[in-house]
């Protein structure tokens, strides 16, 4: 199995969940999993999208499907509908807290006077 794929088990789980299904009004997509695969691929490898493997097919043409969906609101329902099946007993929060020095921050010195720059010393 490749590093990025889905396992069979997981593609049965969402494959009735999108759009392109046979009996649906407009054109089956017979590539929603390799589409998927793309989508999962970009994301988990934090690649822009010109960067994904040729094995997906153009880049474009992922993306522009992607946008489509996100737009129509695939994304969400897949997501709602996952949300819905997680099992949170044991879920847990990290609440730790990781102290900086002031400087770190950004937060301003004490003390310190801006120069003027060099085009108030020219004038």
């Amino acid at each position: 199995m490749r590093r990025y794929a889905l396992r069979d088990d997981q593609w049965t789980r969402i494959e009735g969940l999108l759009p392109g299904r046979s009996g649906h009004v407009g054109m089956t997509a017979r590539d929603n999993r390799l589409f998927v695969e793309a989508v999962l691929y970009r994301y988990r490898a934090g690649i822009p999208w010109r960067d994904l493997p040729e094995r997906f097919g153009s880049w474009k043409a992922v993306h522009t499907r992607y946008s489509r969906w996100a737009k129509g609101g695939v994304w969400e329902r897949l997501l709602r509908h996952f949300a819905a099946e997680a099992d949170t007993e044991y879920a847990m929060l990290d609440s730790t807290v990781v102290r900086a020095h002031q400087h770190s921050s950004g937060a301003p010195k004490k003390g310190v006077v801006s120069r003027p720059s060099g085009a108030a010393r020219v004038a």
